[in-house]
């Protein structure tokens, strides 16, 4: 009996993991704070994506943050310089895509780097971004990064990860997560 017991409480602790894999919706914005003094960093490597593939076509989704981004750029301490939405492949290992922003010049992007997401009892995320000025060769003149990670998301919920300078709000949504009901405007009269 007491095997039994000890069986089902490891089930029980595995089995969220077995059953959120699957594809994840992920929508990322990449923010400046101006009120905080920019740095310059190392500059981005050749291997930036870090071996992770590209961003698929097939992949990209209609932005749903809309909103938080008009916000962001109606102020004059933000500036948004990227923002996409996606479908990712998410499992128990982690789960890396590489994100460009811009014109491609030889390898580099203005804005380039890659995301690893992995499912556990918590959204595992590590981000790794460069803003990069390019010369009219292609060549990285200066870089700044942004490098986070955050073993606490929660599927669904909004997400700031603070690197000083640059920002990045994540929202990560598990499969099958249930979406917010739209309020019917008459009933908030009431």
């Amino acid at each position: 009996m007491r095997a039994i017991r000890c069986l089902t409480l490891l089930l029980a602790l595995f089995a969220p993991a077995a059953f959120a894999e699957g594809l994840y919706q992920v929508e990322m914005i990449l923010v400046r704070q101006n009120s905080v003094p920019a740095f310059t960093s190392p500059f981005a490597p050749e291997d930036w994506s870090a071996g992770a593939p590209r961003l698929a076509k097939d992949a990209e989704r209609p932005p749903a943050l809309e909103d938080e981004a008009t916000r962001l750029e109606a102020t004059a301490d933000y500036t948004v310089l990227m923002h996409k939405a996606w479908q990712q492949q998410v499992g128990s290992e982690p789960s890396r895509i590489a994100l460009g922003e811009g014109t491609e010049q030889f390898g580099h992007f203005p804005i380039e780097g890659n995301l690893s997401i992995a499912e556990g009892r918590f959204i595992t995320v590590e981000a790794n971004f460069w803003v990069n000025q390019l010369d009219g060769n292609g060549s990285v003149l200066q870089s700044e990064q942004f490098r986070q990670s955050n073993s606490n998301v929660k599927g669904g919920q909004l997400t700031f990860l603070d690197g000083g300078h640059l920002a990045v709000l994540l929202k990560v949504t598990p499969p099958g997560t249930p979406k917010m009901p739209v309020m019917d405007p008459e009933m908030m009269e009431q």
